[in-house]
């Protein structure tokens, strides 16, 4: 675990499934997928699209897995705290950052219905037709993978950067 041993912090939860061993072959295709909707994204915004579906869905273990992967790939302290509250912290992205941040949160949160066209007109606007494609795509892998995460109780806090690579 990567927290301070010296806390008296609750225990660690028990995952209640490791579902990559049960069913491999779902696992090595979600791999397949994911690289494949990541071709031609920048890897910043895959990186906050990730973080940002994560915080969403609650998925702690893919926030730990994210969070690291971004700052290891050089993205900012600040950049990953705000991001959670980027509506009104825009300042600290770009605007094409911007409308893939809206439009993962519109994809992740379909309760409130479906994806708003302006949301995804804004989209449209910054990213080409095949970057808007891997876009969506990526935003929904992850969801597929926070999904897995939060049902089978993945276990945050053992990941380091690569580790998957």
């Amino acid at each position: 675990m990567t927290t301070n041993e010296n806390k008296n912090y609750a225990p660690e939860h028990t995952p209640r499934l490791q579902w990559a061993k049960a069913a491999p072959e779902v696992y090595k295709a979600m791999i397949k997928l994911n690289a494949a909707a990541e071709q031609g994204l920048d890897p910043t915004i895959a990186e906050l699209v990730k973080i940002r579906a994560s915080q969403l869905n609650h998925c702690a273990l893919c926030l730990d897995m994210h969070t690291k992967d971004a700052l290891a790939a050089g993205e900012t302290v600040e950049r990953i705290i705000q991001l959670n509250a980027w509506e009104e912290s825009q300042h600290f992205y770009t605007e094409k950052e911007l409308a893939a941040l809206e439009l993962t949160e519109a994809i992740t949160v379909l309760t409130e219905g479906f994806v708003p066209d302006e949301v995804y007109e804004k989209a449209a606007e910054h990213f080409e037709e095949a970057e808007l494609a891997h876009l969506i795509a990526a935003i929904t892998v992850i969801n597929a993978w926070n999904r897995f995460g939060v049902t089978t109780r993945g276990v945050p806090g053992h990941y380091t950067p690569g580790m998957y690579k």
